[in-house]
């Protein structure tokens, strides 16, 4: 009877920690896939996008199994703290504000931000060209924060959305005068459309600190180091294989990383 007992405890044992193992194996990452070219949802249901090679690459080098998990950019913050995912993967830059509440990897790239405007515009990202303008930005995202210091006290209307959609098509109806989101996902998402031919970068991009902060990284649970280091370790292998820079390069025809 003891033998069978010990047995059977030995078969509980190796249950649990193949289970353990098995879990080990996965990596959820949150992602709101509405802001190209980092992240966005394919007419097959797929998605595609930087973030998104990036965060398969990550995976491949720890060999594990990324789960995307889907969720509005206000969100990341209450849904990682939730452990609804285990890192926020979604051009998600590290600032101090942000640094209070969750930790970071290092860095993955430099992302600044632009205002898009009508051609004929004459619009800048000042507080002066914006006074008595109406303004899109997505909602919990940086570039919200910095238009409702920077331009809604000058007489700026800030108007949030849940994606970056939304924001454009009240653009383009003629709802909103101007945008103001990552200047790469301005471009893509908006300007090499069709229904962007009538619509050009206001001003030079805004690299204030507030905005890009350190720069683009995953956020994950401050109670979680050992997540950190590993996708440390596997982001700085895929700096060394050359693997990033090619991936950056299907993207991008500048240097992102900001190294």
């Amino acid at each position: 009877m003891l033998r069978l007992n010990l047995q059977c405890a030995a078969l509980i044992c190796g249950l649990a920690m193949a289970s353990t193992s098995h879990a080990a194996d996965v990596i959820r990452f949150g992602v709101d896939p509405s802001y190209p070219p980092f992240e966005q949802k394919l007419p097959d249901g797929s998605l595609a996008g930087f973030d998104i090679d990036l965060g398969n690459a990550l995976c491949a080098q720890l060999k594990a199994r990324c789960v995307w998990v889907e969720q509005t950019f206000d969100g990341m913050i209450p849904g990682l703290k939730a452990r609804k995912f285990d890192g926020i993967l979604s051009a998600f830059s590290d600032t101090a504000a942000r640094r209070q509440q969750v930790d970071f990897s290092q860095r993955l790239y430099v992302a600044p931000s632009s205002l898009i405007a009508k051609k004929d515009s004459g619009l800048l990202p000042t507080p002066a060209s914006l006074k008595g303008k109406s303004v899109g930005v997505v909602q919990g995202s940086l570039q919200e924060s910095y238009a409702k210091a920077e331009w809604a006290p000058a007489g700026a209307s800030i108007q949030s959305y849940q994606t970056q959609d939304q924001v454009f098509m009240d653009l383009t109806s003629g709802r909103l005068d101007a945008s103001f989101q990552a200047s790469a996902q301005g471009d893509s998402g908006l300007l090499q459309k069709p229904q962007g031919k009538d619509f050009a970068f206001a001003g030079e991009p805004v690299i204030d600190k507030s905005i890009i902060g350190n720069g683009v990284a995953i956020g994950v649970r401050k109670n979680d180091p050992a997540m950190r280091q590993r996708l440390d370790g596997a982001i700085a292998a895929l700096h060394a294989s050359g693997e990033y820079q090619k991936i950056a390069a299907k993207y991008f025809s500048y240097d992102v990383s900001g190294e």
